[in-house]
């Protein structure tokens, strides 16, 4: 991970210290489900906790360990027998190393993901009281990049609301899949250690039960949570991209608040980029990367294989830790998005009105000319409007409005106040609150 783009609150989450404590914990626990077995005695499952429970485990020593083993947890059981003594005999009674690493794995996967819905509901609070203020903001909707019709900017804001509501539920969903623990020895038989231990390990690390875990949990739960957290990242970049094109200079509708003594250029003092945007595109692309190998991890040899442990080693802390900042930094991008109403309706009648296109060909339909003549006519009069526009860089206002009323083929059918009243942009927001009600409930 990249610590520039990295929260403490979750870098933590995937520190070494972090992960040998939930390795205790596990073992711990599963010590105190084997003494009331009657496997080990209690004495020693309360002496490990006691010796234990508020240990600082020495990573560099687990490290010179590993460094002779070639084994991580066989380190980590080293280094823990040097300060709990004899009673060190009794953890890991039964255990294989994929029951602590994969259910550790699991309650790591399943705190980032709390973290996660934090910066999620973030964003979703941004943007629902940035569409409120907006509502009624209209701008030209763009399809192909070209004016099309009006909406609102409240509108664009509600669009991406609700696709982030949709990627909050499939985070929800992806947690749950991962959010368990597998305590089921060589193999996943059971055959040295009961079932009822990874009963009790599971409901206290707040995990469900793997129900067959082959050695290792089935890997397409990890799968199936990188691809959510892949697509979130498509989401802020989708986002991300909106707003880098309405910064535009030709367009400037919106921008990225740009603070007092910020600076845009080395060369040129007068540039205002859309930086934290465009960094945000780059950011989802390191989230996205991690999907397809997640994908090729489902595939293991037989019970189990390590080929998936490098990938996930990286993939892990990188794709939640670049996720979790884009979330707060998309979130505080929004919150302080700075919008031009009057640029926006500047911007849409650049064109002379031609958004209201739609409008006359459905009129003269319903005034008996043929939907292929209809066409013909009102293109007719845009094309006009389109060549203004071309040559002298702003068509008008009133540029479309003018070269239909003076076209008898249009006015044959339609009355000169029939025409005015079809360059109404309130006709383009009358269903904005069904929107709104649909959207925000």
């Amino acid at each position: 991970m990249i610590e520039r783009y990295a929260r403490k609150e979750m870098t933590e989450i995937w520190s070494a210290a972090s992960k040998y404590r939930i390795w205790f914990e596990i073992e711990a626990h599963g010590c105190d489900a084997l003494a009331a077995l009657g496997v080990i005695p209690q004495e020693a499952a309360k002496n490990i906790w006691d010796k234990g429970g508020n240990a600082e485990f020495d990573v560099a020593r687990i490290d010179e360990i590993e460094r002779e083993v070639k084994h991580d947890v066989i380190a980590f059981l080293t280094h823990l027998a040097e300060f709990i003594g004899d009673d060190s005999r009794f953890v890991h009674q039964g255990f294989t190393s994929s029951d602590i690493l994969d259910t550790t794995l699991s309650v790591q996967m399943a705190r980032a993901t709390d973290l996660l819905l934090v910066g999620m509901d973030r964003v979703l609070a941004a943007l629902k009281s940035r569409a409120e203020e907006h509502k009624y903001s209209i701008t030209i909707g763009r399809s192909h990049g070209i004016h099309a019709e009006p909406t609102t900017m409240g509108v664009k804001l509600a669009r991406f609301y609700a696709e982030f509501a949709r990627g909050r539920e499939r985070l929800v969903t992806a947690r749950k899949e991962i959010a368990v623990c597998a305590i089921s020895g060589a193999i996943g038989t059971f055959a040295n250690i009961d079932p009822s231990v990874e009963h009790h390990v599971a409901e206290k690390m707040n995990l469900a039960v793997e129900p067959v875990s082959s050695q290792v949990i089935p890997r397409d739960r990890h799968a199936a949570f990188f691809a959510t957290l892949g697509v979130i990242a498509s989401s802020i970049e989708n986002i991300a991209v909106e707003i880098r094109h309405l910064q535009r200079t030709e367009v400037l509708e919106a921008e990225e608040f740009f603070s007092k003594g910020q600076k845009g250029s080395s060369a040129m003092p007068h540039k205002r980029n859309p930086v934290l945007t465009e960094n945000l595109t780059g950011l989802a692309r390191l989230v996205r990367m991690a999907v397809m190998p997640a994908m090729e991890n489902v595939a293991l040899w037989h019970e189990r294989d390590i080929s998936h442990s490098s990938v996930e080693r990286g993939i892990g802390p990188d794709s939640t830790v670049h996720l979790d900042f884009a979330l707060h930094r998309l979130a505080g991008v929004i919150e302080n998005l700075v919008i031009y109403p009057d640029k926006m309706a500047d911007n849409m009648n650049r064109l002379g009105g031609l958004h209201n296109s739609q409008r006359f060909l459905l009129a003269l339909t319903q005034a008996g000319v043929s939907r292929e003549d209809s066409y013909r006519l009102v293109q007719r009069n845009a094309m006009k409007v389109w060549e203004m526009f071309r040559t002298g860089g702003n068509a008008g206002e009133g540029a479309f409005l003018n070269l239909l009323l003076s076209d008898k083929d249009v006015t044959e059918h339609l009355s000169d106040s029939q025409i005015r009243s079809m360059f109404d942009d309130e006709y383009h927001t009358k269903h904005v609150q069904t929107i709104f009600d649909r959207v925000f409930g």
